[in-house]
């Protein structure tokens, strides 16, 4: 489909009840295509859309600019402005949870979307196994294959989570694995909360989500802060089970081949040095422990070279005519007359 000379138009959208509050006039088609918008350029993050009927006769019209290239391509609209900033740009036309969407990128926030990362294809240092095996669940739809890394996949029904390894035949490391619009309504349907609990009834496990946590702030359908706090509530609760956020879904998928791996060799770990602990302990009740035997100590006498105590020292000083306080340290010239008084008990007599 070729493009319509026209220009590109930005308004202010009349209803002021709705949460978009700009209109976009595309140039595409003998009437152009309507959309309401979120923000008035892509500049941060992709902006959401959504059609609108048409372009209102009266609209407050904010910036119009003309239009050098205006072509579908497919599931998109490339849209090429007259200007020398912000002139290149993408409506790209999808579906989330079965209606559908518009979102409206540049170049620039697209390359933010994919960031440009080699991802490491070396084993874990922790994977003893050349190829480590993950379980998919057998309802998992379109599942990671983990194409690039050292991986066998089995597809198979699992009770917990959506990938999985396994020790000595027993789960001990799973993965959920979330996209934005899933993990936004598993949080206000409240089933989230019944996969978290389960998720932390086994030795590892996490959530994996398919998106930048920023995202959850550009959200048009649902107020951003229920969806943070119910995420922070989430990990109050069980705190063994983190909600990771990845950029992609590359990224997700080499972050939670990574944290299967860790988690396997570590659970292996705690196996042995549980076995040796036991090989230490002897087998069966311990012994009862001996009663203990009182010996009843005979009072104790003064032997000569003891220091005597200070109350008798001090007793001694005051019959003297000594200036003594009723507390505290006794002046060295006290015990120096008290020894010369008393040479069998000072502790020089011995010597």
């Amino acid at each position: 489909m070729g493009g319509v000379p026209d220009d590109f138009l930005i308004a202010r959208n009349p209803d002021e009840e709705s949460t978009l509050p700009y209109l976009i006039r595309i140039p595409l088609g003998p009437n152009g295509i309507v959309v309401k918008a979120k923000e008035m350029w892509p500049r941060t993050s992709k902006v959401y859309c959504h059609r609108a009927e048409a372009w209102p006769a009266d609209a407050d019209v904010l910036e119009r600019v003309p239009t050098r290239v205006c072509v579908s391509r497919g599931a998109s609209i490339e849209l090429v402005l007259d200007r020398g900033r912000e002139n290149r740009s993408q409506f790209v036309l999808t579906r989330a949870k079965g209606r559908p969407v518009i979102f409206w990128q540049s170049a620039r926030t697209a390359k933010q979307a994919r960031p440009n990362v080699r991802l490491p294809t070396a084993r874990p240092a922790t994977s003893e196994p050349a190829h480590l095996e993950v379980l998919v669940d057998s309802h998992e739809r379109y599942a990671w294959r983990f194409s690039h890394q050292q991986v066998v996949t089995a597809a198979r029904h699992l009770d917990v989570g959506d990938y999985a390894v396994e020790a000595d035949g027993s789960v001990v490391a799973a993965v959920e694995r979330k996209s934005l619009e899933d993990l936004v309504s598993s949080l206000l349907n409240g089933t989230l909360r019944y996969a978290l609990a389960e998720l932390s009834g086994i030795p590892r496990a996490a959530v994996v989500v398919e998106e930048r946590y920023s995202r959850i702030f550009s959200l048009t359908y649902v107020r951003p802060a229920v969806v943070a706090d119910a995420i922070g509530e989430c990990q109050a609760r069980h705190p063994s089970v983190p909600i990771i956020f990845a950029e992609t879904r590359a990224l997700a998928q080499e972050w939670t081949y990574r944290f299967l791996a860790a988690a396997r060799h570590e659970v292996s770990l705690e196996g042995a040095a549980a076995d040796e602990l036991g090989a230490l302990v002897p087998a069966g009740p311990l012994p009862p422990a001996p009663e203990p035997t009182r010996t009843r100590r005979s009072p104790r006498t003064s032997q000569p070279g003891d220091r005597p105590e200070t109350a008798v020292v001090r007793a001694w000083a005051v019959g003297q005519g000594f200036d003594i306080a009723d507390r505290g340290r006794l002046r060295p010239e006290v015990w120096l007359a008290w020894q010369e008084a008393h040479p069998a008990t000072s502790p020089t007599a011995s010597t």
